[in-house]
């Protein structure tokens, strides 16, 4: 009897060695890289942009490679680059006066671990442009198919222009499931609450214009009520 308990212990024990050692060795996704050019909200005054973003380290030293996505939304759905690089570092030729969203993500090659970098936003200089569009609103609060409960909600957003004295004021749309309707038009404030109910699933929209009567139209985010 002796004799099986201490065979059953050592068993345990080598269990539970080999299970800590898998954990200890699980794998890490690289780290997330730092966007360093094109500044956030950046006005450039060249379309050929030399996009660079920091080196991601990985625990494991596994080979890193970077995906970078350039779209004209925040949500990064209309895409106009998509590439895979090794460097840190690419060059490319945009449409002028016009405004772009980037992110970059540090794949680790050998395990398919992923992280992403923050989104900045940027416009590109047209000739003869005296007045720019502000970017998307910035949807924060609640996030994109989220869960809240039950009695108001702040629907919280960020807005920016290149044009920096320009005064900003909001549309928001807000329904239940994809109906949208108009709740304010004149907004100048970045907050507004709502009521909702449990079981239901709401929509929401902030379109963003300047004093030069300049539009961008925003992103349509949803939300389900606990």
């Amino acid at each position: 009897m002796r004799k099986a308990l201490i065979v059953f212990n050592l068993c345990s024990i080598c269990f539970l060695a080999v299970n800590c050692s898998s954990k200890n060795d699980e794998n890490k996704a690289p780290s997330v890289v730092q966007l360093e050019f094109p500044t956030k909200d950046l006005l450039c005054i060249d379309h050929t942009i030399p996009f660079n973003w920091s080196d991601a380290t990985d625990l494991e030293n596994d080979v890193i490679e970077y995906n970078i996505i350039i779209a004209k939304d925040r949500e990064l759905t209309d895409v106009v680059e998509n590439r895979t690089v090794s460097a840190s570092e690419l060059t490319v030729i945009l449409e002028k006066s016009t405004a772009y969203y980037w992110q970059v993500k540090a794949i680790d090659v050998d395990n398919n671990q992923e992280s992403n970098s923050e989104v900045f936003s940027f416009y590109t200089k047209g000739d003869g442009v005296t007045n720019y569009a502000p970017f998307m609103a910035d949807l924060q609060m609640p996030e994109n198919n989220g869960n809240v409960a039950a009695g108001t909600v702040n629907l919280v957003w960020e807005a920016s222009d290149i044009d920096a004295a320009d005064t900003l004021t909001y549309e928001l749309f807000f329904g239940e499931d994809a109906t949208l309707t108009s709740i304010d038009n004149t907004l100048t404030v970045k907050s507004y609450i709502v009521s909702v109910l449990s079981g239901k699933t709401y929509s929401w929209q902030v379109n963003v214009t300047d004093n030069a009567g300049a539009k961008s139209i925003g992103q349509v985010f949803t939300f389900t009520v606990d």
